[in-house]
């Protein structure tokens, strides 16, 4: 019999895994000897954290991010075909969303191995359920151009969407360009467009507000690089 795929949650940020993770979870980690992640570092601290301190050694880890070839992702499949669970970890939040494991998950998927996903924190939803906009109807955009030009019309087409379809609209950005897609957002978007801004959730810095574009024209914040969800609402 193959074994289980887990789709294990990770922290949005630096807290206490037992903060912010379920205990089910938890409890299922020194069950584990194989784990896919998305990066061996910041996997290794999470681990150990989580409860697996002193055992990282003894424990099989491979990475896959972007820069993973499909040929390697065939054989963490051949891990699973082989008879052993592996839990699959992004660097936050849930993996598979936003996240290159999702190929590993298709790929099982495939091979009629059984996909367990894990409860945690998605700092999608929470950034949704923090805005006060539409829940009932949404998209997740993910990522804009990174060219400005390219990146604001980008920007007039998700509102247009919006407003024929009253869909809130979820898009992330890399860190160092929070403030410049912030920026075109509040440029771009009609002044009663609402933007709520959600960054470092789950953390002590926590920041969480949402405005109209014209509200936040009049007083625009620093972001700052860290990690950020923006939902737009026209």
């Amino acid at each position: 019999m193959p074994g289980i795929l887990y789709l294990i949650p990770s922290p949005l940020g630096d807290n206490d895994p037992c903060e912010v993770i379920p205990a089910g979870v938890l409890d299922l980690f020194p069950a584990l000897d194989y784990y896919v992640v998305e990066e061996l570092r910041t996997a290794r601290r999470y681990l150990s954290r989580a409860g697996l301190k002193g055992r990282i050694e003894g424990l099989h880890l491979y990475e896959l991010n972007e820069h993973t070839p499909p040929e390697q992702v065939l054989d963490y499949v051949k891990i699973l075909k082989e008879g052993n669970d592996v839990g699959l970890i992004s660097e936050a939040g849930l993996p598979a969303v936003a996240d290159p494991g999702a190929r590993l998950v298709e790929l099982a998927h495939r091979d009629n191995i059984e996909i367990r996903p894990m409860a945690g924190p998605s700092s999608l939803m929470l950034a949704l359920m923090g805005s006060g906009l539409n829940g009932q109807c949404f998209a997740f955009t993910g990522y804009l151009p990174v060219k400005p030009g390219e990146r604001k019309a980008r920007i007039r087409e998700i509102e247009s969407i919006s407003v024929r379809w009253g869909q809130s609209q979820i898009i992330i950005e890399t860190p160092y360009r929070n403030q410049q897609l912030f920026e075109d957002m509040v440029s771009v978007c009609a002044p009663g467009t609402r933007i709520c801004i959600a960054a470092d959730l789950t953390l002590p810095s926590q920041f969480l507000r949402m405005k109209t574009a014209g509200e936040w024209k009049k007083n625009m914040p620093e972001i700052g690089k860290r990690p950020c969800v923006f939902v737009l609402l026209a």
